[in-house]
C-alpha cells in the first residue's frame, strides 16, 4: 500500500516523521511506500535572486526522506508548484494511492482547534481517505504529535449511510493497529419519529461490534442524542481515542466532493486524529 505524504518542511512535520511510533502504526495499517510532497507556491520564478526555495525544498525533502527510509518505507520525493490541495489530491490519483497524510496544528483564542487552509481544502475535495495527523505544541520541544499510537484506540461515528459503511471498511487495515474500537451512533432528538431516524441503531452497532471483535478488537458501542458534531466531540471526551474515523459524506458537482458539515466540525475541532473516508467519485 501507498501514501501520499504532504509537507511543508517544518519543524511540526519533521516531528511527526521522526516519530517511531507514528511510522509503525502506518506499516500496521499496511502502507511500504511513501510519496513525499511539498508544493511551492506557483508564483515563485527560479533563477531570480533569493529564489533558491526548490534547492532547499529538495534538500528539506531529502532530510524527511532519510527519516522514512531508515524505518525500512520505500520514498519518493515531490516538489511540485500549484495549489496545494489540488497537487496533493492530484498526486494521490496519479499514483493511486491507498492513504493521503496531511499535519494538522493550531489553536484558536476561543481554544477551538482549527485545521489550517491546505487540511480544510485536501478533506473537502479528496477521494483518497485522509488522515489528519494532529501535532501540537510543546513549550519543550518545539512540536510533538498529540497521539503517537495513531490507530491505538478508534472511534468510529455511523449514520449507517453507505459512505460510513465505506469508512467502517478500514478496520480491515486498522486491525493490526487498533487495540480498541468505541462505535457510536448520534440521534437527533427532535426528529425521532421522522423517517431518517435509524430505529435499531444499537442492534445495528451491536452486529458491527461482532465483527470487529472477529478481528481481536476490542469494542464498545454507544448511542447519544444530540447535534452529531457536539456528541461525537463528547464521545471523544469521554472515551479519549488516538483517532476518529468517519466518512465525510458529500455530493459531487463538476469533481469537486464537499466535506459534509459534521465531519467539518469534527476535523476542525477534535483533539484526536481523524481519519476521513470520502464517497466514491462520482465523475
Amino acid at each position: 500500500m501507498r501514501a501520499v505524504y504532504a509537507t511543508d518542511l517544518s519543524d511540526a512535520i519533521e516531528a511527526a516523521m521522526s516519530s517511531r511510533i507514528c511510522l509503525e502504526c502506518l506499516e500496521r495499517y499496511g502502507i511500504t511506500e511513501v510519496h513525499l510532497v511539498t508544493v511551492t507556491s506557483p508564483n515563485v520564478t527560479t533563477g531570480m535572486p533569493g529564489s533558491d526555495f526548490g534547492k532547499r525544498a529538495r534538500e528539506g525533502l531529502d532530510r524527511q526522506r532519510e527519516l522514512l527510509e531508515t524505518e525500512g518505507f520505500d520514498v519518493e520525493t515531490h516538489v511540485v508548484r500549484g495549489t496545494p490541495h489540488r497537487r496533493i489530491n492530484g498526486l494521490a490519483e496519479q499514483v493511486n494511492a491507498d492513504l493521503i497524510i496531511v499535519g494538522s496544528r493550531g489553536k484558536s483564542p476561543l481554544r477551538e482547534r482549527f485545521i489550517g487552509g491546505t487540511a480544510r481544502n485536501v478533506a473537502r475535495t479528496a477521494v483518497r481517505p485522509l488522515l489528519v495527523q494532529r501535532i501540537v505544541e510543546s513549550d519543550e520541544d518545539g512540536h510533538e504529535v498529540a497521539n503517537e499510537h495513531l490507530f491505538q484506540r478508534v472511534l468510529y461515528a455511523t449514520d449507517f449511510s453507505e459512505n460510513a459503511e465505506r469508512a467502517f471498511e478500514q478496520f480491515r487495515n486498522l486491525k493490526r493497529a487498533t487495540q480498541e474500537a468505541t462505535l457510536v451512533h448520534v440521534t437527533p432528538p427532535e426528529r425521532r419519529s421522522e423517517p431518517e431516524v435509524v430505529e435499531d441503531a444499537e442492534e445495528r452497532l451491536a452486529e458491527l461490534a461482532d465483527r470487529l471483535e472477529g478481528m481481536g478488537i476490542e469494542t464498545r458501542t454507544m448511542v447519544r442524542a444530540g447535534e452529531a458534531s457536539e456528541e461525537i466531540l463528547a464521545a471523544e471526551a469521554e472515551v479519549d481515542p488516538t483517532s476518529i474515523l468517519m466518512g465525510s459524506r458529500g455530493r459531487s458537482r463538476l469533481r469537486r466532493l464537499l466535506l459534509g458539515s459534521t465531519s467539518e466540525r469534527v476535523t476542525a475541532r477534535a483533539n484526536s486524529n481523524v481519519l476521513l473516508v470520502p464517497p466514491v467519485a462520482v465523475r
